[in-house]
């Protein structure tokens, strides 16, 4: 539960510039700053396209910029572009500003004058590793403070295990729901004990998934094949890994989907909370003294549910996706660790062959489905079956070649679905094209493969091209900072893959929008720039110390502006709250808000999906430029 109503004091609309800033002795003071810069707050590689952007409250036409030095003085002169129209009825005048000459390494601001004033927060040009490396570094440490289980990793958090009951859960029958993700029966038991200790928490809550949980895996590996060095990731890597082996039985041909329960049950004579329904830390579950049919029972002992029934076939984009997961694995130990490369790429095989690819229906994700509503598959299947044939081919295995057929069939079939998705949890085309990309033969048609990549990427450019902030996925929504990351992941994909930096603008503009570069001027990554979420909605961020340190929880994304109405929804709830700051509503639009509240999940909680496509952006970038 939320306790102690601590409410950081809202800032005036225009705090800073209600300000006078006095000038040398004897010199007039500065007028005050009435309009706002937004750029991307870490900043910049050196031959990187930089665009800042200007909110003003009025016509800015004409308006001078001057990027100015660590020592105060002006090192480049440059005029504000042309209007984009406006942002909200407050701010309704945005213009560019086109920092691209500034290519010499340092800590800069950027100073508007003329019709509007203002000043933006520093920024920095510094090389891509300096700048994004570390980014990609704390996404790991995210990963690290929500590991579940015995193993935790000595660091600021100083977590302790949980959850240990998970070593012998027990698997129920998949749970019904209505329409709004809601139980309407009790759980009815039907096997185990099964060993599903470890894993990641998937998000600010303490529920495990396969589905998110193999996506996380399969962006980790990719960074840590393709991009920069980034320390602790092959051991984090690996701690995810061994769970999802866990949620694989090759005895019973069973895979597992999920550990916990989200929404609890009140239902005739049956009560029971679920995970959602306690605020708290998870070590706090294994001190519960519960038996069965006591309210806080599946909290303690953690209910199982699969797939399917063993052996049956498996939904589509579970199998495709697991089996990329255990794939890749083994293609990055076939050198080091032979026999458990080939573990993975056994498991991998026979969970790819399990896929049900006929009359599917609704896929299989998570209890309740409403949680990843992913309505694609043929994406899943094509990934899958690549990785499956480039690990094939590392270890000698001869159904290599039959793999890399699967592969361009799934490849060629989802193209044909004409989505025009970039890379996210609920799509994984990007990575199809690419990994297959890779696997070079006579029978993979590259160019097609290209052409499909330069369409998704195509309708990302022309989207952003008519938004005011140059922002792909719009200006707020469910996943949206993990959606304009999921841009700059698909061009540095691109460009990697095809050596052909066309997108390379489009890709550092969808970054900066996620480090700063939007309408509220906030980073979405806990921790990155000089400002950024001080309130995730996260348990061990804000219960591990003090509401003072949740904004310790470094590298994870949030989700960012949202629909008002999900928002305030969740705002109407009278509980108080320890963390929260208004400061934002100027910049809110009708439709789209931000709140830095630890109650508001909609707009500042972090997942591993989320961080996991951050991950692998920062990483490839850190290595590109």
């Amino acid at each position: 539960m939320l306790t102690a109503a601590v409410r950081r004091r809202p800032l005036a609309l225009l705090s800073i510039g209600a300000m006078l800033v006095a000038g040398a002795c004897g010199s007039p003071p500065k007028p005050p700053l009435d309009a706002f810069v937004r750029l991307d707050q870490l900043g910049y590689a050196p031959a990187e396209t930089k665009i800042a952007v200007l909110l003003a409250p009025r016509d800015a036409a004409g308006a001078r910029a001057a990027v100015v030095g660590a020592d105060g003085r002006t090192v480049l002169s440059l005029t504000v572009g042309s209007g984009r129209g406006g942002w909200n009825a407050t701010f309704t005048d945005v213009r560019p500003i086109d920092l691209t000459a500034l290519t010499r390494p340092g800590t800069y601001r950027l100073r508007i004058d003329g019709p509007v004033h203002a000043e933006s927060p520093p920024f920095r040009i510094g090389t891509a590793n300096e700048l994004f490396g570390s980014l990609a570094q704390e996404s790991v440490e995210y990963f690290q403070a929500h590991r579940d289980g015995a193993n935790q990793v000595s660091a600021r958090w100083k977590r302790e295990p949980a959850h240990l009951a998970d070593r012998a859960a027990t698997v129920y029958e998949r749970p019904a729901f209505d329409d709004g993700g809601r139980l309407t029966a009790g759980l009815l038991a039907t096997a185990g004990p099964v060993d599903v200790e470890g894993g990641w928490y998937d998000a600010g809550d303490f529920l495990k998934f396969t589905h998110t949980t193999a996506y996380a895996l399969i962006a980790m590996q990719v960074a840590q094949r393709d991009g920069a060095t980034v320390g602790g990731l092959a051991a984090e890597a690996r701690h995810g890994l061994d769970w999802l082996g866990k949620m694989w039985d090759p005895n019973t041909g069973t895979l597992y989907t999920q550990v916990g329960i989200g929404s609890g049950l009140q239902h005739g004579d049956e009560t029971f909370l679920g995970d959602h329904d306690t605020w708290r830390l998870p070590q706090d579950d294994d001190r519960l003294a519960v038996q069965p049919g006591d309210e806080r029972y599946y909290q303690r002992y953690r209910p199982v549910f699969r797939a399917a029934d063993p052996g049956e076939r498996l939904s589509p984009n579970l199998a495709g996706r697991v089996a990329a997961a255990f794939a890749l694995a083994a293609q990055l130990e076939a050198a080091t660790e032979p026999a458990r490369a080939r573990a993975h790429l056994t498991a991998a095989a026979r969970i790819f062959g399990l896929a049900a690819t006929e009359g599917v229906e609704n896929l299989v994700t998570a209890e309740p489905r409403t949680f990843y509503p992913e309505d694609s598959w043929t994406d899943d299947m094509a990934l899958g079956a690549t990785e499956l044939a480039l690990a094939g081919r590392v270890l000698g295995d001869p159904r290599a070649g039959e793999w890399l057929e699967q592969a361009t069939h799934w490849a060629k079939t989802n193209t044909d679905r004409g989505d025009d998705g970039a890379l996210s949890v609920y799509n994984l085309s990007a990575l199809a094209i690419t990994e297959l990309t890779r696997a070079t033969g006579a029978e993979i048609d590259t160019g097609a493969l290209r052409r499909d990549l330069r369409r998704r990427l195509d309708a990302g450019v022309q989207a952003a091209a008519g938004n005011p902030m140059g922002a792909a996925a719009g200006n707020g929504g469910a996943d949206y900072a993990a959606r304009q990351l999921g841009y700059t992941a698909t061009a540095e994909l691109y460009e990697h893959t095809f050596q052909d930096g066309r997108y390379a603008a489009f890709a550092t503009a969808q970054r900066g929008v996620v480090l700063g570069a939007n309408g509220w001027g906030t980073s979405m990554v806990v921790g990155a720039g000089t400002t950024y979420p001080r309130c995730p909605h996260d348990q061990i961020a804000t219960l591990a110390g003090s509401p003072a340190t949740a904004a310790g929880m470094v590298g994870a994304v949030v989700n960012g502006p949202n629909h008002a109405d999900r928002v305030h929804e969740i705002l109407a709830d009278p509980r108080p709250t320890s963390c929260a700051s208004n400061a934002f509503a100027p910049f809110d639009r009708d439709d789209i808000h931000y709140v830095d509240d630890m109650r508001v999940s909609a707009n500042n909680e972090p997942s591993i999906d989320f961080t996991a496509t951050g991950l692998l952006a920062f990483a490839l970038t850190a290595k590109q430029h």
